[in-house]
């Protein structure tokens, strides 16, 4: 079952910011960034202090689903400073730790409400692994597990799969309305903004716009997975916010708590609101400690605009030293929004190489995509503007290097590809 430890061989002992040492002292810049689950980096001094704090005076580390006085803190910074500014009236519900259970909750929600069985998912969407969850992930791999049917989705074309000239929107409104197409009317449409784990698919505002617009003519509820996409990821705290939609249901996890801490959101608009008390449960709905750390992020970073105006800035950084390393590998390209951003060098076994190489010069990164084709780049968006250019230097050295071993070896007759 393992995996990132398979590629990253090292035994992490502390870690400040974007940097981890390991038990021998040696540091390495972390541009993995718990898969997304690090926005702010690690071990955040004010998250930190909060979190001591609470724990020093006996705070309550678990209350199920009762109130607690970290769990209001939390509520109330997160309406007043990401649901209203937004225009945003979502009920917030807390699921279980994980991405995957917001998701099941978001599926199992849609069908209650609409009473259809149908999902539309799109190619290369990750959405989770467990049943549910998996039955909307596109991934190969990961949809053999069970070795059992994944039923009730439906997998439609996601912006540009079918290439520029094809306007997927257009099929999927086509197949809607066209009462012989086979398509079962859907209880949702789940879908990423930038498909992460699927290879940093970037979907254009127009087809975002455009597939809202069929989710409200369908009688659909529109769900957004902002799991990874989301907590200022790409820029602004949702992924969706430049494309002027707002969701029906919105899945939010990975760095909701700030601190690398287990939690998940789901959020209703209130006429969805639909759940008998205790209908969809469990033990860890919510996380107190994830509250405490979670409110702190909120306060520190999204109170004002500076946080998202910096973020802008790192992008701006991290899209044109990404241009310099594509660059150097023909037909590579930059693929993703903001700070979930990536080279595509068109094989898994070249991706794994770099990605080798930066390890062994002290930068964590890790692949993307169909064939792990894509070298994914998620430092942490506080990272220094000197960290980042150091981590970059080492991708842009070792995917050159990468490029002239295998070029050398293809003039010698050893690599044909």
């Amino acid at each position: 079952m393992r995996s990132y430890c398979r590629r990253l061989d090292l035994i992490l002992d502390t870690a400040e910011g974007s940097v981890v040492r390991d038990v021998t002292g040696r540091e390495y810049l972390d541009f993995v960034a718990g898969a997304g689950s690090l926005n702010y980096g690690h071990n955040d001094p004010d998250m930190r202090a909060a979190l001591i704090a609470h724990l020093e005076r006996r705070g309550i580390s678990h209350s199920l689903d009762m109130f607690s006085s970290a769990k209001r803190a939390f509520l109330t910074a997160f309406e007043s400073l990401v649901l209203l500014p937004r225009g945003m009236d979502h009920r917030v519900q807390f699921t279980g730790p994980t991405g995957a259970n917001a998701v099941e909750a978001a599926l199992k929600l849609a069908r209650k409400v609409t009473g259809r069985t149908n999902v539309i998912a799109f190619t290369n969407g990750f959405h989770g692994v467990s049943q549910g969850a998996l039955a909307a992930t596109g991934n190969r791999h990961h949809r053999g597990g069970p070795e059992i049917p994944l039923y009730g989705v439906t997998r439609m074309p996601y912006d540009g799969y079918l290439g520029d000239g094809i306007d997927t929107a257009e099929l999927l409104d086509r197949m809607l309305h066209d009462p012989s197409s086979g398509l079962d009317a859907p209880a949702a449409i789940l879908l990423e903004t930038v498909q992460g784990e699927g290879g940093l698919n970037v979907a254009s505002p127009a087809w975002v716009r455009r597939i809202a617009e069929l989710a409200s003519t369908s009688g659909a509820l529109l769900v957004v997975d902002d799991i990874q996409a989301g907590c200022g990821r790409t820029g602004t705290f949702f992924s969706f916010e430049p494309f002027g939609i707002v969701p029906d249901l919105v899945v939010l996890s990975k760095s909701i708590s700030g601190y690398g801490l287990p939690m998940a959101l789901l959020l209703i608009r209130p006429e969805y609101d639909v759940w008998l008390p205790g209908e969809h449960n469990g033990t860890f709905r919510g996380n107190v400690h994830a509250f405490v750390t979670a409110r702190v992020a909120l306060e520190k970073f999204w109170s004002t605009r500076d946080f998202a105006a910096d973020v802008a800035r790192r992008s701006n950084l991290l899209a044109r030293r990404l241009a310099e390393a594509a660059a150097l590998v023909p037909g590579a390209t930059v693929k993703g929004r903001g700070m979930m951003c990536g080279i595509d060098v068109g094989s898994g076994a070249y991706a794994a190489a770099v990605v080798r190489r930066c390890f062994a010069d002290g930068l964590m990164l890790e692949t993307a995509g169909s064939y792990d084709q894509v070298v994914k780049v998620l430092p942490p968006l506080t990272t220094p503007h000197k960290l980042l250019d150091d981590g970059l230097d080492i991708l842009l050295a070792a995917t050159g290097a990468v490029a002239s071993a295998r070029e050398t070896r293809s003039s010698s007759g050893l690599v044909t590809a």
